[in-house]
């Protein structure tokens, strides 16, 4: 039986109540560096509880009016095949309620293209923050490897924005080039002012369905060092702050979903809590777009005591 998890130590709402569904994936699979990933949704979800419920930046303690619920790990089954596992997952996300606000923590960059399947089903728009291009079509003979996502998610129909990348084969950058449907944009390109504000302008005016996946490896392993297979250089903590404001800032935003992926847990336990912060602020900017902090104060945060 599976241990309840929680987030900030808050108890649970009935999925049916919930504003906010986190659901953990402890997928690893195809790791071809550092293991680790399929630990990384309990580590997050415990290093919450080291968090203040208010967001300092915003000025405001989002768990005060969304009620949350943290669902059962969606475990690997290793009796399963890649085909029937992702087919599982995508039937568990598409039988969850549609109304609310979708967060999965993973695991394997591979469990994306299966949860933006389930819950865009129109082609829309998917903000992928990667170190690594992500645009093999097969790797290692699995078309479900952590190195394939993008590739799924342009079969799939979908516009594709990348941002952070600095590590691409030949073959992924021949794809860019030609395929429409993919918007780069390397992590050396977004030292440039211009071409930083340029890409801020493109997140503020997304329209239509949006997915929101952040591999942990798009950051400097610098404030990041627990990734799978982690490359230098890299964004920092206040650069993607930037760019989730920016996207949040956006009024005709739909966001569909959002994922955490490929963190490591390491001794230090400092990446472990850039992801749990990461959440944390995710979830905080996606409630005052939606208007949630002028909302009545029945939240999970109401059921505990902060102190």
């Amino acid at each position: 039986m599976n241990q309840e998890f929680r987030l900030l130590s808050m108890p649970n709402v009935p999925i049916g109540q919930a504003d906010l569904i986190v659901l953990p994936i402890p997928l690893e699979r195809t790791v071809s560096f550092k293991p680790g990933t399929a630990s990384a949704p309990h580590a997050i979800l415990e290093t919450t509880d080291q968090l203040e419920f208010y967001d300092e930046d915003a000025n405001w303690s989002p768990f005060n009016h969304i009620k949350l619920c943290v669902l059962p790990p969606f475990d690997d089954n290793p009796s399963l095949s890649d085909d029937d596992w992702h087919q599982s997952l995508r039937q568990h996300v598409a039988n969850l309620p549609s109304n609310n606000m979708l967060i999965s923590l993973g695991g394997e960059h591979s469990i994306t293209p299966s949860l933006v399947d389930a819950r865009m089903k129109a082609p829309g728009t998917v903000l992928f923050f990667d170190a690594h291009a992500d645009m093999r079509r097969t790797y290692q003979g699995s078309k479900y490897s952590h190195a394939c996502p993008v590739f799924r998610l342009i079969e799939q129909g979908h516009r594709i924005i990348t941002a952070g990348i600095r590590s691409i084969c030949e073959s992924e950058a021949a794809l860019v080039h030609h395929e429409p449907q993919i918007t780069q944009f390397k992590d050396r390109e977004l030292q440039d002012q211009q071409t930083w504000t340029s890409f801020l302008q493109i997140v503020h005016e997304l329209k239509g369905p949006v997915y929101l996946s952040i591999d942990m490896d798009v950051f400097n392993p610098a404030e990041v060092p627990g990734v799978g297979t982690p490359q230098p250089g890299g964004l920092s903590w206040r650069q993607m702050i930037e760019i989730l404001e920016t996207l949040f800032s956006n009024p005709e935003l739909m966001l569909r979903g959002a994922d955490i992926v490929e963190l490591v847990p390491e001794p230090s336990r400092v990446s472990e809590m850039v992801a749990a912060k990461l959440l944390h602020r995710i979830v905080s900017l996606w409630g005052k777009n939606q208007g949630y902090d002028s909302r009545p104060l029945v939240g999970s945060q109401t059921q505990v005591d902060c102190e």
